[in-house]
This record gives structure tokens, C-alpha cells and sequence, in this order.
């Protein structure tokens, strides 16, 4: 019997969940090897090595600070360390995550313009061009976008976005959330000119949750150095000060490092591209699962399909939450809930991470299974027709 579950079940059960995600026996093992001295030589070899190896994900040059904590504290280091109080901060509204990193803004003694959305697609660019456009003394200090919004299953496009900041001649530092995309579509720090991107370790990085991550731009250091929000624990100066030479200021996370090491070469082994295309496929397959079933994906703009999620919506007068609950109690899978305006309307696939055809087809059969058990009106072959795609794209 699995901890801390609440009756017997047999065979593995299934985490479908947008994260946090299943943990490969390869990381569980590192994380099992004895707690090192963290400030002896070994971990400062160990503190080097991963410092350098993990800005291959980010695809950057610059500095990455991991922090012990979970992506809201990667949130709150990258608005504290660049921005001051009554800054105005330029935020788009694509679902909750969006919406609560608004939130921490204003408790922040910010003051965030939050671009309307919908929930059912991406960032919109030229929205942001022109907002900035509008903002003709430079007062808005930063761009804060959400790349994959694990609400709703949609993805901005950051690389546009970055274009739109530049068509507007605007000099915001673009911050952009990478928690549920990291390690499962492509992003790219340098080439997209990102200035501080937010990550978590619980996801595309297939670790437990306990690390987050500001992968840190020139500019954004620059920034740093005169911004006015109060910061301690947060402070990337005294990160980088003491990563110089593989340690950090206080006590490190010391095994979910050895975790990360371990799962970044796992990344890096099978390579990023391959990575992200596998991300692809069974998002893809996903989808059309969801479309032979007869039901609705709730992201409305296919350019802006995440390949890390599906969100599903179901009819109306039919919960999503008791589908979610028959499928856990018959079938001992467990699937992404609803958040926000969406609670009760949507269940979520989660297709990242350690995740592979076999895995997938599992989900889908849950998934399938559990719309006939719960009288969610649906169209039998979902699971078929995610097979077929499979097969002919393998």
C-alpha cells in the first residue's frame, strides 16, 4: 500500500495530474544517496558542476539562482529583486496562475495593469505592444507573463511577445513564468530576450516540489542594483556571491540537488528537441482524443495548444469534479482539477514529464472509462483515436 493512501488498491497509481508529476526511479535514487557536507569540498564540486550543467535548460548563459522553495517563491525573488515599490508592472490575464501572480504583486506594494483575458488562449502580443506603446514616460518597469498557463492549458508565445516589447520601443524587463513548461516545450532565455525567468522543479524537471529557479538576464542584474522591494531570503546578490564557487549562503536543499543533477542529464541524454517533440505527440494524441469523445478543449487558439496539459470541458450541468472522483475511486487515477472560474467546469490532463505512449494510452483509458462510469455524455473511441496517432507517428 502506497503511503498515506486512503484504502488498498493494486498496481501503481496513476498521477495525471499537470504536476506535480511522476519522479523516475533514477532521481528517487539520487535523492536516496547520504546528505553531504554542504560546505565541504565535494558539495562545492557537486554546487559547480549543476550551477553550469542547468542553464542548458533555461538555454542561457547567464546565472541561475535555485532557490529551497516552491515557483511562488521563484515568483516573489524575480518581482523583489528587480522592481520597487509603486512600480508599475504590465500583467496579462491568461487563467489562475496569472491571475494570483497579480495578486502577489499588490501585496507587494506594486501595482500591476492586468490585461483582460478570457481563459481560453494565450497572452495576446499586440495587446501588449500597444499598451506599452500607450505608456509613453516608461512607467510600466516590467512584463510579467505566464508562458504556460496550467489552469487551461495554454501557451503564450514569448518569443512575440519579446518582438512586441521591442515594436513599442519599451524598455520593461520582460519576467516570465516557466513552471509548467520547462523541460516540456521549447523556451529559450537568451534567444527570446527574457530578463528573469521564473521556474519549479516539480514538473517538466520531474523532481518533487522543494526547488524553484530565476534564471537571470544582464539587464535584470542591472535592475537589481537599484531596485526598492524589500528582499532577504529572496536576494540574488548574495546567491550569486556564494554560487561563484558551488555553495550557497545558507543550508541548500542538499539531496533534492542531487535529484536535479540526475534529471537534468536525463534531459540533456535524451536531448532537449526530443524531448520537446515527445511532449508534442502526446499532446496531440491527447487532443484528438478529447475531440472523438465529443468533448471541448479549453483552449480555444490552436497556436496556443500546451503541449504539457489538456484542460477538457465538459457539458453543461455535468461536474467535473465528480467525474474527477469517480475516476480516482474506480480507477485509481487522479486528474487535474478545475481553479478559478474554471473549478467544477474542467478536469486537466497532465502529459509531461516522465511520460511515455504506454503511460499515456493508460491515462486515456481512465479517462474514457470514467466518462461512461460518471454519465458524462461522450462518444466511445477517444482512446482509439489517440492510438491510431500514435502509431502512425511513432
Amino acid at each position: 500500500m502506497a503511503y498515506y493512501q486512503s484504502k488498498p488498491a493494486a498496481g501503481r497509481h496513476f498521477l495525471q495530474i499537470p504536476g506535480p508529476t511522476n519522479v523516475p526511479d533514477r532521481v528517487l535514487r539520487a535523492m536516496d544517496n547520504p546528505t553531504m557536507d554542504h560546505r565541504g569540498p565535494d558539495f562545492g564540486n557537486l554546487g559547480k558542476a549543476l550551477l553550469e550543467k542547468v542553464r542548458h535548460v533555461f538555454k542561457t548563459e547567464g546565472a541561475v539562482v535555485i532557490y529551497p522553495a516552491s515557483g511562488t517563491g521563484a515568483w516573489e525573488a524575480a518581482l523583489v529583486n528587480t522592481l520597487s515599490p509603486g512600480d508599475r508592472v504590465l500583467m496579462c490575464e491568461t487563467g489562475w496562475f496569472a491571475s494570483l501572480w497579480r495578486e502577489m504583486a499588490e501585496r507587494l506594494n506594486l501595482r500591476p495593469e492586468f490585461l483582460k483575458g478570457d481563459w481560453r488562449r494565450g497572452a495576446e502580443p499586440a495587446e501588449i505592444e500597444a499598451h506599452l506603446r500607450a505608456d509613453k514616460g516608461h512607467e510600466i518597469k516590467a512584463v510579467c507573463v505566464v508562458h504556460n498557463e496550467t489552469s487551461t492549458g495554454a501557451t503564450s508565445r514569448i518569443d512575440e511577445v519579446r518582438k512586441a516589447i521591442d515594436a513599442a520601443g519599451h524598455p520593461a524587463l520582460l519576467l516570465v513564468d516557466t513552471i509548467s513548461s520547462l523541460g516540456s516545450i521549447d523556451y529559450r532565455h537568451d534567444e527570446w530576450g527574457v530578463d528573469v525567468t521564473v521556474a519549479g522543479s516539480q514538473k517538466g524537471l520531474m523532481l518533487p516540489p522543494g526547488l524553484s529557479f530565476n534564471a537571470v538576464s544582464a539587464k535584470a542584474l542591472k535592475a537589481s542594483e537599484n531596485a526598492k522591494l524589500a528582499r532577504s531570503f529572496w536576494d540574488w546578490k548574495p546567491m550569486l556571491a556564494a554560487n561563484a564557487t558551488g555553495y550557497f549562503p545558507y543550508t541548500p536543499a542538499t539531496n533534492m540537488l542531487y535529484a536535479l543533477d540526475a534529471a537534468v542529464d536525463m534531459l540533456l541524454e535524451e536531448g532537449l528537441d526530443n524531448v520537446f517533440a515527445r511532449h508534442d505527440r502526446h499532446a496531440e494524441a491527447t487532443r484528438r482524443a478529447v475531440r472523438a469523445w465529443g468533448l471541448e478543449i479549453q483552449c480555444q487558439e490552436p497556436r496556443h495548444y500546451s503541449s504539457s496539459l489538456t484542460a477538457v470541458r465538459l457539458p453543461e450541468g455535468h461536474s467535473a469534479n465528480a467525474l474527477r472522483a469517480a475516476i480516482l475511486e474506480k480507477f485509481n487515477m487522479s486528474l487535474g482539477n478545475g481553479l478559478g472560474q474554471l473549478n467544477d467546469r474542467v478536469f486537466r490532463i497532465g502529459h509531461l514529464g516522465d511520460f511515455n505512449d504506454l503511460a499515456l494510452m493508460g491515462t486515456l483509458s481512465g479517462v474514457e472509462m470514467g466518462l461512461a462510469v460518471a454519465g458524462v455524455p461522450h462518444k466511445p473511441g477517444g482512446a482509439r483515436a489517440a492510438m491510431e496517432y500514435l502509431i502512425g507517428n511513432a
